[in-house]
């Protein structure tokens, strides 16, 4: 078993992350253990639980973890992976000390934001009203195959759920063949003709980020102060944008490439062979994404190369007959990322339905 020092280190937090239940250990004032699975979610030094309203016969603060933790705050969580195959076993093992935020407290609102954006089921349960159990990284200890993928796969729709945009990336390598198979998924996307009008660009390096980031952000410089922006602002948003594509393991650039389409003698049919060229780049970086979180990765989605095509092209030194439109950030989150934006119901979205 490896033990870790008093933060996780980025094996140990890229396997907790991922996991969507633990088991919460406590211990009243006398020792007498108790032990409970929890949902939950990290940020980085602290460990996150909800007491949510599933129907219980006492209120939320005579529950037994909660009453060991006022008496003895000593507590361990443990995240587990069990598969048949045993070379798939690992677990991460927290102990620190646990506290009970209450609702009023800004910190009790952030970890509300953070377990609702893991949790799908969490946005229709009032959590925010009850108070948060924060357990407090002591130390850690870990054993297995923390880097193996899960198996068996998730159901595509708990992938969809439970996929999110990332911005904060451990430092932590991207392995190549987990890297294949996230561009193998993107090349597999169905395409107009079967064409596949688009073309990618791997970029690892630091310095080619930096060049790549210095592009961009001169262009979008130019645009933030041409909308007014103050110069802190700009200066803020430029420095958090370069941040964000400098700490990413991966950028994984998506470009639009017309050179192989159907040409046709009239504007309109060739405006909409386009348009279904877009649409195909948009789902070989939906298949990228999906490819990602079901390999353990983490990923976001930027679109600013559509606002600087030329300076992409110029940075990374492309053919001028590529037309950058994604950008999409591939690691290790560094901790569960926040809240995704609410979706519509369905009711809303079905215009139609004979």
């Amino acid at each position: 078993m490896k033990a870790a020092p008093a933060t996780l280190s980025p094996e140990q937090t890229a396997f907790l992350v991922r996991r969507r239940v633990a088991r919460l250990a406590s211990a009243d004032g006398a020792g007498r253990p108790h032990a409970v699975p929890v949902c939950f979610a990290y940020a980085p030094g602290s460990i996150y639980v909800a007491l949510d309203e599933k129907p219980k016969r006492v209120p939320v603060t005579r529950l037994k973890r909660v009453r060991n933790i006022l008496e003895n705050p000593q507590v361990a969580l443990v995240a587990d992976r069990y598969a048949e195959d045993w070379n798939l076993l690992a677990f991460v093992m927290v102990r620190g000390r646990a506290e009970l935020l209450d609702p009023d407290a800004e910190e009790h609102a952030a970890a509300v934001r953070l377990l609702k954006g893991k949790y799908h089921q969490y946005e229709a349960m009032r959590i925010e009203e009850n108070p948060i159990i924060a357990v407090r990284v002591g130390e850690a200890a870990s054993w297995g195959a923390l880097d193996e993928p899960d198996a068996p796969e998730p159901a595509l729709l708990d992938a969809l759920r439970g996929r999110r945009s990332v911005r904060r990336y451990l430092p932590k390598e991207v392995p190549e063949d987990l890297l294949w198979r996230v561009l193998e998924a993107a090349r597999w996307a169905p395409s107009p003709h079967g064409r596949q009008p688009w073309r990618f660009a791997v970029v690892r390096k630091t310095r080619t980020k930096e060049r790549l980031a210095d592009a961009m952000g001169e262009e979008w410089r130019a645009n933030l102060e041409m909308d007014g922006q103050d110069a802190g602002t700009v200066e803020r948003r430029l420095v958090g944008s370069r941040k964000r594509l400098l700490d990413a393991p991966v950028l994984l650039l998506l470009c639009l490439y017309l050179e192989d389409l159907d040409l046709y003698p009239d504007a309109e049919r060739q405006s909409a062979e386009t348009t279904m060229a877009v649409q195909s780049l948009g789902a070989a970086a939906q298949n990228a994404l999906l490819a990602a979180y079901d390999q353990g990765l983490d990923a976001g989605w930027m679109c600013a190369p559509l606002f600087c095509p030329e300076k992409v092209v110029g940075a990374l030194g492309l053919d001028p007959g590529l037309v950058p439109h994604a950008l999409l950030t591939l690691g290790y989150a560094e901790g569960d990322p926040p809240k995704r934006r609410g979706r519509r119901p369905l009711e809303e979205l079905v215009v139609y339905k004979d």
